[in-house]
């Protein structure tokens, strides 16, 4: 990775780490420890992105470290509770994460093109959208978007589905596991059903998945 890389992944962890909302995790052969939550969930994306795909860009790689971005700021408590007031707050998280990604790797030393690059990432857009040709699927921009979603998908399921389960009636949670399903790859898909769950988020997994 370039040394402007490092400076803009720095820079974003740094702001993770100011994120007051405290998690423990384990360390290996060393107990447990507290860390700022935004810094765990940065780095648990990090971690499914090099298993998915370890070669992966330097943009695609800080709009994974960048997803969460300072979104500790903007409680969802700070928008109504309901369905619109939910969709206005993601949308105003995702464009406030994107310009906060963007002014970082300008700042490490991006071009322009590039730190706009790590922003449409950020912001996830032309998702779902393939270009192809009769012979094959021709890997496009957009490919990187559905990586990106593929991995947050990941990171819900393997480190909040647990917790996030118990808050909802069994027929949302769900709902809530089919639309997630939905978004991801076939490849997205084949991880997932990689990852070790407890016996409970299993069960509703198999049922959203009728079997």
């Amino acid at each position: 990775m370039s040394d402007k890389f490092q400076r803009a992944l720095s820079a974003i962890d740094e702001a993770h780490s100011q994120d007051p909302n405290l998690t423990t995790i384990a360390e290996p052969n060393a107990g447990t420890k507290l860390i700022p939550y935004e810094l765990h969930y940065a780095q648990k994306m990090t971690s499914y992105l090099d298993a998915y795909n370890p070669s992966a860009s330097e943009p695609l790689r800080l709009a994974i470290r960048a997803q969460h971005l300072r979104r500790w700021e903007v409680p969802r408590s700070s928008y109504p509770a309901t369905k619109v007031g939910y969709l206005n707050w993601r949308a105003f998280l995702k464009n406030r994460q994107a310009d906060q990604a963007r002014q970082i790797c300008l700042n490490a030393g991006y071009s322009d093109d590039e730190a706009n690059r790590v922003a449409a990432l950020v912001r996830k857009e032309g998702l779902k959208r393939k270009t192809t040709t009769t012979d094959e699927t021709v890997e496009t921009e957009e490919d990187e978007t559905q990586i990106l979603e593929d991995v947050a998908c990941l990171v819900f399921l393997d480190d909040q589905f647990a917790a996030f389960e118990k808050t909802l009636d069994e027929e949302k949670v769900i709902g809530i596991l089919r639309k997630t399903w939905g978004k991801m790859s076939d490849k997205g898909h084949q991880m997932a059903l990689e990852i070790q769950m407890s016996d409970r988020c299993r069960e509703l997994v198999q049922k959203a998945l009728g079997s």
